[in-house]
């Protein structure tokens, strides 16, 4: 059996875990922690070290799945995790312009980690939202090459579309 370790990153509040928790087989063991959110928006939780889940895509393939924390401030966990991974996901929130830099910077930091093949997600978008799609690669300056896909991080099909999206483009990098 083959073990593909998949890395999924993002900025804060992107849907990493949400992503992670629709598709695996197993409990995600995840390390959130209540925040509160000094802006006056409320509070929720983040992932303060990372996420970890599983999903089985044949008889001989399974993906470790380690979903990062979306703040810089955990950068260190971001090299950590990078260890050994064969490609990553990057999910940013379309509805969130804000968080389109640190999608640069994180895309920045992990091509400088490991020089694997990787994907954009786009957490909340249509498939059929090619302009919003165009939208996202033109803010996050994503190169023509690199897959922009589509998804809603609730959805296990939307999220497995992304994972084996990411997984033939590793499969292409080993060919």
């Amino acid at each position: 059996m083959q073990s593909v370790k998949v890395v999924v990153t993002g900025p804060f509040n992107a849907g990493k875990t949400t992503f992670i928790k629709a598709v695996s087989e197993i409990t995600v063991l995840s390390t959130e922690r209540q925040i509160s959110d000094t802006s006056g928006e409320g509070s929720g939780e983040t992932t303060v070290a990372m996420d970890f889940g599983r999903i089985t895509v044949s008889d001989d393939v399974v993906l470790y799945l380690f979903g990062t924390p979306g703040q810089e401030r955990f950068s260190f966990m971001w090299e950590t995790l990078s260890e050994g991974m064969l490609g990553f996901v990057l999910l940013v929130d379309a509805e969130d312009k804000d968080s389109f830099e640190d999608a640069k910077s994180m895309i920045s930091f992990f091509r400088n980690m490991s020089d694997v093949p990787f994907v954009v997600a786009a957490n909340k978008v249509p498939a059929t939202d090619v302009k919003t799609l165009r939208q996202v690669r033109s803010a996050i300056a994503l190169d023509d090459s690199v897959p922009l896909l589509p998804v809603d991080a609730r959805d296990k099909e939307s999220v497995k579309a992304v994972l084996l999206g990411l997984l033939y483009r590793i499969l292409d990098s080993m060919g």
